[in-house]
């Protein structure tokens, strides 16, 4: 399969649903959201967004499944599966807070194989495949070097609406806040990650996130340089829900903070 050929057709999905993106922003209002739960937001831009991306990847690998946040396809893959979200930042897009992005991933069988994620807002496109370099707008990327967490800007996200763990999530960000440069929750996983690929932030963790979410920048990240952990340490990501993203030179000391607050 030629991962390469392939990630660039995806780009200019992304391209094209950002584009549509962006200027539906033009013309939002508050009437057009729909709440799918506590906190969860959605509009028909979400929707036709991610319409727009499945009818286009169907052009690109006839044979692949779906996995998308809007659930506007039901179709398995019997080994290959796109895994989207056509608008990454949904609750930002609505507030218009400029920070929110398109995230597309293939995964073939268990393995993720490549990722996009379009910020819509500055134009950036971050992508990656399997065994190639980490770029951004066709410029090769890397994580940061930054050796120890005191020299570190880190980012997070924060649950909307499973607010069980939050005591020992709170616990764990009131240290990271003695410890680092600074912390920032920008509303998109999709964007944090990218961001860490790129050394803009040295590291990333949430918990509660959603395969959509994350698949894309967790192939950007590893191509990067980076290191892709759950809160135990363990690779298996996707079903654990918990996420910690690195620079690699900075996992032990997070994992250190963030399992002595969380169970």
């Amino acid at each position: 399969m030629d991962f390469e050929n392939i990630t660039h057709k995806v780009i200019d999905v992304a391209k094209e649903a950002g584009a549509f993106i962006r200027d539906q922003r033009k013309t939002f209002t508050p009437d057009k959201i729909e709440l799918k739960g506590l906190n969860d937001l959605v509009s028909y831009v979400d929707k036709s967004a991610e319409q727009i991306i499945v009818t286009a990847l169907q052009q690109v690998l006839p044979e692949a499944g779906f996995i998308t946040e809007e659930k506007t396809i039901s179709k398995v893959g019997e080994r290959y599966n796109w895994i989207i979200d056509p608008l990454d930042g949904t609750t930002n897009f609505i507030h218009g807070l400029p920070v929110y992005s398109v995230s597309i991933a293939l995964q073939e069988g268990d393995e993720l194989v490549l990722g996009v994620v379009y910020e819509i807002n500055l134009d950036e496109c971050f992508y990656a495949w399997k065994s190639s370099a980490a770029y951004l707008n066709g410029e090769p990327i890397s994580v940061s070097a930054a050796p120890t967490i005191d020299k570190c800007l880190l980012a997070t996200g924060f649950p909307y609406y499973d607010f069980t763990k939050q005591p020992a999530y709170i616990e764990i960000f009131s240290e990271l806040m003695r410890s680092c440069h600074g912390l920032r929750r920008l509303g998109s996983a999709a964007v944090d990650l990218a961001y860490t690929a790129c050394g803009r932030f040295d590291g990333f963790y949430e918990y509660n996130l959603n395969a959509w979410d994350v698949a894309a920048g967790i192939v950007i990240v590893r191509q990067a340089g980076g290191e892709i952990v759950n809160f135990k340490g363990g690779t298996e990501v996707l079903q654990s829900r918990e996420l910690l993203a690195t620079n690699a030179k900075i996992t032990g000391e997070m994992l250190d903070i963030i399992q002595k607050h969380f169970n």
